[in-house]
């Protein structure tokens, strides 16, 4: 299979896993279904599940009234293996926005709950932040699935399977990296090949690549690892806010730091540009992290 093949193919099962099912039920919430991408932890990532309720929701909604934020909680491991209902609550509809509460369940019991606002286009005020200067190219850096040498073969091979192609700027922490212990890091990162033009899609795609590497700046300032045994580290709650357009399929740059970590919990943000430095998300995330007694 040649490369462009295989990068079609990647985001052609990504698509699939986006693409919910409506039951046709309804009694006071819209019901869909979905399924998930196979993992080696056997748990449901979590940027997947994050898209898919977010899809759900605009699923209710008209196609010009777009999400500007969201926020919600990982409440229990996804079992990759089995599909997984979503319900979505119409909170409320109003002139210019509306609310939307969605939630999904396996075996009976919500995994993750979401509170989103959708806005429809409205001008007024703007500015935004800059995106960092000395920002080598993406195509000056490897990606990472060349840069593990040294891994299992099932991580390597997810890693050149999954849709996303990820670029660190310094090493990918999968293993020890000689690297200054900072609470900051960056990366580039896009689809291995174009979605249909789609902002919806593209909206929930960004959504999905903004849970991957955003934990990396609680782990990478204290010299920490993911094939580090005896880490533990699990999403407890995911924020975003949606500034401007942007294809995932084009090059993005994901600015992330670390602010606070105590209590065993970390919380990480981000900012992620365009190409050519336009500010189009701004993502928090609070993660669980617990390190063997020698280390951190």
């Amino acid at each position: 299979m040649s490369a462009e093949d295989h990068a079609t193919q990647t985001v052609e099962r990504l698509l699939e896993v986006l693409d919910l099912d409506s039951t046709q039920a309804r009694t006071t919430e819209d019901i869909f279904t979905g399924s998930s991408h196979p993992m080696p932890s056997g748990r449901i990532y979590g940027g997947q599940v994050l898209a898919q309720a977010l899809l759900a929701a605009e699923r209710t909604l008209p196609e010009d009234r777009a999400v500007h934020s969201m926020h919600g909680y990982f409440l229990r491991p996804g079992d990759a293996s089995h599909g997984l209902t979503i319900s979505v609550d119409r909170i409320h509809d109003g002139r210019s926005f509306s609310t939307r509460r969605a939630q999904a369940y396996q075996n009976g019991v919500p995994i993750f709950s979401m509170i989103a606002s959708f806005q429809d286009a409205d001008p007024g005020v703007e500015h935004a932040a800059s995106m960092p200067e000395g920002i080598p190219a993406p195509e000056t850096l490897a990606p990472d699935e060349d840069r593990v040498s040294g891994l299992p073969e099932g991580t390597v091979r997810m890693l050149s399977e999954r849709a996303a192609d990820i670029r660190h700027l310094d090493s990918p922490l999968y293993l020890p990296s000689g690297d200054t212990r900072t609470p900051q890091q960056a990366v580039w990162m896009r689809l291995r090949a174009p979605l249909p033009d789609d902002q919806r899609l593209h909206r929930a795609a960004l959504a999905y690549l903004s849970d991957m590497t955003i934990q990396e700046s609680i782990l990478r300032a204290h010299g920490v690892y993911w094939a580090l045994p005896g880490l533990k580290v699990a999403s407890l709650d995911h924020a975003m806010w949606w500034h401007r357009p942007a294809r995932v399929d084009e090059w993005l740059l994901y600015v992330q730091e670390s602010p606070n970590a105590r209590g065993g919990r970390g919380l990480a943000t981000g900012r992620i540009f365009t190409r050519d430095g336009v500010l189009v998300a701004s993502v928090a995330q609070e993660i669980m992290i617990r390190v063997p007694d020698d280390q951190g």
